[in-house]
């Protein structure tokens, strides 16, 4: 076993009776623990020394990879930084330590970042109230369509229970329509990536007084903006329907366009995605819905305690931060690195659909099938060189998608340093296609069986022993 504690785990550091801990002497005398209470046998807990405790964990937190160590570019999440002002704002006492149930009149100063808040982003995407409610983006989207679909029936219109979604969407838009008790009907996209407006003209002409509303994200999976967004408006419109933006894509519009001003009548927002919170690991999130005048009234009258508080904290940090002249470079700069990197790469990677992008954009692998290297060896690959990988196999329009977002804030330099090593693995596949179908090499573990891992995983140590 090696001198620094990397690689075991912390039962192979064990040695019965060593004790990290020193209690001291019991003044309370002994009482017993009713036996339903207590275990038949001793849990198998490690027996460790504080110092090995101590090192075993900060050795294997080296491991851990985040946007403060290197590169991020994971399509459609927008892993961006958390700058430290936002968590230092977050974690005053004067908004951590509020009790969730502390009398109203105590806790002005948090409704005013909680109206402020509502304020900045009625001002960013042109709608005319929020709610932070939602604690996160599919949250959002629920709490959207109940409330179009309140619309409908407020009116007496019971009858409006379809919902049109592009093939493109998110998984999470059919899925919050189908919570809702809505049924999916899906509109398909043209070979250029964008809703094919003459495939929506035919459904509305069957479905036209079904239809509750339309669900878009703008720019679309692809990182396309859906130029057409006017003409799907009056169509969705004049058929009586309400047009939802999903706002998971929300950053390379800031400072370029608002959904209000394209006629959205709904929308959702992810706080952690363009204002900054890290969402790693599923959490934490928020999903503000904001809506135009008129549908304030079927916003929910219950929530726990104003959703997800810290978040909220973080994105008016992050805002007033950067104020209304600086958040207007947030889209464009995202737009850049992105059409950047995708010019730079097209002569080694398929792109499927050429042209101007927005924040993220996506291949269909290496341009040179013959190697039978996939997207899923490029992602591998990159690992030995220290970069995490995009996202791959998604979307499903392509074989080999592999989607790259680098995000506003990322320099030059860096965005070089990613299309160099991307070069080289497209070289190495043609020069030594076995390395790279074998990686990684360099990391704590090799590449393990996806499948066996998730139908079969190993969690307890005793487990792993037999």
């Amino acid at each position: 076993m090696n001198n620094k504690l990397y690689g075991n785990l912390i039962f192979e550091w064990s040695h019965p009776g060593r004790k990290g801990y020193s209690l001291p002497k019991n003044e309370f005398g002994h009482y017993d623990i009713p036996s339903a209470m207590r275990r038949a046998n001793d849990a198998e807990l490690p027996e460790c020394d504080e110092m090995t405790v101590v090192r075993h964990y900060t050795n294997h937190s080296a491991n851990n990879f985040g946007v403060n160590n290197g590169f991020y570019p994971l399509g459609s999440c927008t892993m961006k930084y958390n700058p430290v002002i936002n968590e230092e704002t977050a974690s005053m006492p004067a908004f951590s330590k509020l009790h969730p149930l502390q009398p109203v009149d105590t806790v002005e100063g948090a409704q005013e970042v909680y109206d402020t808040l509502c304020k900045s982003l009625c001002a960013l995407t042109g709608l005319d109230a929020f709610t932070l409610t939602p604690f996160a983006g599919a949250h959002g989207e629920l709490t959207g369509l109940m409330i179009i679909r309140a619309y409908h029936e407020s009116r007496g219109d019971m009858k409006r229970t379809k919902v049109i979604v592009p093939d493109s969407a998110h998984g999470t838009n059919p899925a919050s329509a189908a919570v809702c008790g809505l049924e999916v009907l899906e509109v398909k996209s043209r070979a250029n990536g964008l809703v094919d407006v003459d495939d929506l003209k035919a459904l509305l002409e069957t479905h036209s007084d079904d239809i509750a509303a339309m669900m878009m994200t703008n720019p679309n999976t692809l990182g396309l903006f859906e130029k057409e967004i006017p003409q799907i408006e009056q169509l969705i419109h004049h058929c009586g329907g309400l047009m939802y933006y999903d706002g998971a894509n929300l950053n390379p519009m800031l400072g370029a366009c608002r959904p209000g001003d394209m006629g959205f009548d709904v929308m959702h927002i992810n706080l952690h995605k363009t204002f900054s919170t890290p969402h790693g690991g599923g959490g934490p999130g928020a999903g503000p819905v904001g809506v135009r005048k008129g549908l304030e009234q079927f916003f929910p009258t219950v929530g726990a305690y104003h959703g997800n508080f810290a978040v909220i904290i973080r994105a008016l940090t992050y805002i007033l931060t950067l104020g209304k002249e600086n958040i207007k470079m947030v889209g464009p700069l995202a737009t850049l690195n992105a059409n950047y990197i995708k010019e730079s790469l097209k002569d080694a990677y398929r792109l499927p659909i050429d042209g101007l992008c927005k924040h993220e954009f996506v291949f269909d692998g290496l341009a040179d099938k013959s190697t039978g290297v996939t997207t899923m060896d490029v992602a591998k690959r990159l690992l030995d060189y220290g970069y995490h990988a995009p996202t791959i196999y998604f979307p499903l329009l392509f074989h080999e998608s592999l989607m790259i977002e680098p995000t506003e804030n990322e320099s030059k330099e860096t965005l070089d340093g990613f299309v160099d090593v991307m070069h080289k693995i497209a070289e190495e596949a043609i020069s030594m296609p076995d390395e790279v179908k074998g990686a990684p090499h360099n990391t704590p573990i090799g590449r393990v069986d996806d499948v066996l891992a998730a139908k079969h995983p190993v969690v307890t140590y005793k487990q792993m022993t037999q």
